[in-house]
């Protein structure tokens, strides 16, 4: 399961001990989305009972640095990133893009690519 959705009020915790209870236990987790999409004790508890096989995640409820004494990270079978899970060069072209279209569009009075709560 490959998590990609913005942080609302409806999408805080998603993913908790119900959905992941629903996953096979040979199934992994990603999470590249927001961090408090997933709650993060639960997944700790999915993964140290093996209630999923995995999970890789990029993005956590605060940024990193993490407290190396965090209950997630001594999880097994987590592999982790520092939130920068997304730096390619690709995505940086497109990063850029994305800025000036919508600079550009702003100036003209529109709004575009806004989430809304």
């Amino acid at each position: 399961v490959s998590v990609h959705t913005p942080l609302t009020s409806s999408t805080k915790h998603m993913i908790a001990d119900r959905e992941l209870a629903a996953m096979k236990p040979g199934s992994y987790l990603i999470n590249t989305a927001r961090g408090p999409v997933v709650d993060a004790q639960a997944l700790c508890r999915a993964l140290n009972d093996g209630t999923i096989a995995g999970a890789a995640i990029d993005v956590f409820d605060q940024e990193p640095p993490l407290d190396p004494e965090d209950p997630l990270l001594q999880a097994p079978n987590l592999i982790v990133t520092p939130h920068i899970g997304f730096y390619t060069e690709e995505s940086m072209d497109q990063r850029a893009k994305t800025v000036f279209d919508n600079l550009s569009q702003w100036l003209q009075g529109n709004w575009v690519n806004q989430v809304k709560p």
